[in-house]
């Protein structure tokens, strides 16, 4: 099976990654129960945030590199 060439010009796609990475890196950002959203504390709704944008910016670099 051939492997396709990746296009070039899309490596930038790839620091998208850094986003949700530097988001998280620091625990004392987001670390606190207020702003509460439905009765979640902060913490909680915004690691979950985190987790669909990090899949939703998979999702533009999987669909721009191919």
């Amino acid at each position: 099976m051939a492997a396709r060439p990746a296009r070039k010009g899309a490596g930038w796609l790839l620091f998208l990654f850094v986003i949700p990475f530097i988001a998280l890196l620091w625990p004392p950002f987001y670390n606190m129960t207020q702003p509460e959203l439905v009765g979640v504390p902060f913490f909680y709704w915004f690691q979950l945030l985190a987790i669909i944008v990090t899949a939703g910016l998979t999702l533009i670099a999987y669909l721009g590199r191919a």
